[in-house]
């Protein structure tokens, strides 16, 4: 007997394609479409993840494939692939040769699945995000960057490390384009319900905000030859099942805005509804002024290299 499960093609089985990939399967969330340029890799991964199955217990199939066709009828398409940071490298130095990559995927992809919501990882993920809309010609609400999800979600564990907590316990809120500027929320970032600022000192708060900040680069600097794999495929994987459970779930999320808070025409980091449409709403918070400056500018920042694309 088969079932009808939803479908989401991984573009990238690199470490963050494949993980995330690994993680939808083994909630059986959908059957999954791993495509890769690399022939034999993508095939290779999804043969060793389906001979888990019976270890793991899950039933729904994951497909390796070199062929964009493969794809066609997707309900979410995850964008992983291209290049990684290197130790010394910011997201934005790797603007022009991922845009590259990016944009071919996109044009594919699209063509094959045209009512798919499109969830974008490759760096630097606010400009690949815009630049995923306009190559594919979907409504902005279908097209969306996974960056909050992943700095909220390193936010929570440093906080939680700080109280000697659990993280389970822990609600965290990351603002802003995913990079240096990013901006931290405290205010909205709680224990149980309790607010970080009522339970550290403002110096400490301050010290775990500059290391959010940094997050993915102390990875990359620990690690050497290679960037965050485990965390960001968790992220992605998170609001892939939002969006196919149709849950409403409200996560902090890459999106473009014209208008909220501000700020107009560009993709950053704000709170949304998902849903099986893609963006059900942005949440509009009450932040502290210094907070939507801080905001403001990160998307500033965001929007200058959107420009360096000239679409």
């Amino acid at each position: 007997m088969s079932i009808k499960r939803h479908k989401v093609t991984v573009v990238g089985a690199g470490f963050v394609g494949a993980t995330c990939a690994q993680r939808l399967v083994e909630k059986e969330l959908a059957d999954v479409v791993l495509v890769d340029v690399v022939e034999g890799m993508p095939q290779g991964k999804a043969l060793d993840m389906m001979q888990s199955s019976s270890v793991e217990q899950f039933d729904a199939a994951i497909h390796g494939t070199n062929s964009y066709a493969d794809t066609k009828d997707s309900d979410v398409i995850v964008v992983t692939a291209g290049l990684a940071r290197k130790p010394g490298m910011s997201r934005d130095d790797l603007l022009a040769k991922n845009a590259e990559i990016v944009g071919s995927i996109i044009t594919e992809t699209a063509k094959y699945s045209p009512q798919a919501i499109l969830v974008i990882v490759t760096n630097p993920l606010d400009v690949m995000s815009y630049l995923a809309w306009k190559k594919s010609g979907f409504k902005e609400t279908r097209v969306i960057g996974m960056a909050g999800v992943l700095d909220s979600s390193r936010y929570a564990y440093f906080i939680a490390e700080a109280l000697n907590v659990s993280p389970k316990d822990v609600r965290a809120m990351v603002l802003g384009g995913h990079g240096d500027s990013m901006v931290p929320v405290p205010d909205f970032s709680t224990v149980n319900g309790v607010p970080i600022t009522q339970l550290l000192a403002k110096e400490k708060i301050d010290a775990i905000n500059d290391r959010t900040r940094k997050g993915g680069a102390e990875i990359v600097g620990l690690l050497k030859t290679g960037s965050a794999y485990y965390a960001p495929s968790a992220s992605a994987a998170a609001m892939a099942e939002a969006i196919l459970l149709d849950s409403g779930r409200i996560l902090p999320c890459c999106v473009y805005l014209n208008g909220q808070y501000g700020i107009k025409d560009t993709y950053c980091g704000v709170p949304v509804s998902l849903g099986k449409d893609g963006v059900r709403r942005v949440v509009e918070l009450k932040i502290a002024k210094s907070d939507l400056e801080a905001l403001q500018k990160s998307a500033q920042d965001v929007k200058a290299n959107i420009v360096k694309l000239n679409l």
